[in-house]
């Protein structure tokens, strides 16, 4: 069978990558929604959301610090402060499919549970396969920089080679060509 005629992967159920983490959940919150700054658990990105807000409706994207490239676009389907944000999401680099990314935050004796739950993402895609290694990699980032205010080593390498990074950037993730208002 040729390429054009194979039938699309199926989407991936669901993926949960969760952690423990030993500060206030207003404190986890605002770490993980913040809309103005660097966020290395977010691999470098700023968040930017439609109207500056996150909220319900409202178009978002993670762009480079110097907005001129965005790596990912989604639209903000919940926000309920403090347990529950949910986005799509999409690689703007790849053709794959939007899927959803929800991030649940509850209250526990041992501090607070934070869980990173990826749906409906394209099978056996470039999609799948990074979102596999974000996931450890963005709670473990999240953790550290919530309970020290410092990111894991590995988050900070994240920051160094960004500039780097940015070179090889595809022209398709241009931020121009992912608006965040609609036509």
């Amino acid at each position: 069978m040729n390429e054009a005629a194979k039938a699309p992967a199926k989407a991936e159920d669901k993926q949960v990558y969760k952690v423990v983490i030993d500060a206030p959940i207003e404190v986890v919150w605002n770490t993980l929604v913040k809309t103005d700054e660097v966020l290395p658990f977010f691999f470098g990105a700023v968040c930017e959301a439609q109207t500056g807000t996150l909220a319900p409706g409202n178009r978002m994207r993670m762009v480079t610090p110097n907005r001129k490239y965005a790596s990912v676009v989604g639209e903000v389907i919940e926000f309920s402060p403090p347990h529950r944000y949910a986005h799509t999401f999409k690689f703007t680099q790849w053709d794959d499919e939007f899927c959803t990314v929800t991030y649940d935050l509850k209250e526990t004796a041992e501090g607070v549970e934070f869980s990173l739950t990826t749906t409906g993402v394209p099978a056996d895609s470039k999609t799948a396969k990074s979102m596999a290694q974000g996931g450890p990699f963005i709670t473990q980032n999240l953790k550290s920089l919530a309970e020290t205010g410092k990111p894991k080593f590995s988050g900070k390498m994240v920051m160094w080679l960004g500039p780097l990074m940015g070179m090889m950037t595809p022209a398709a993730c241009k931020i121009e060509n992912w608006p965040l208002t609609r036509k």
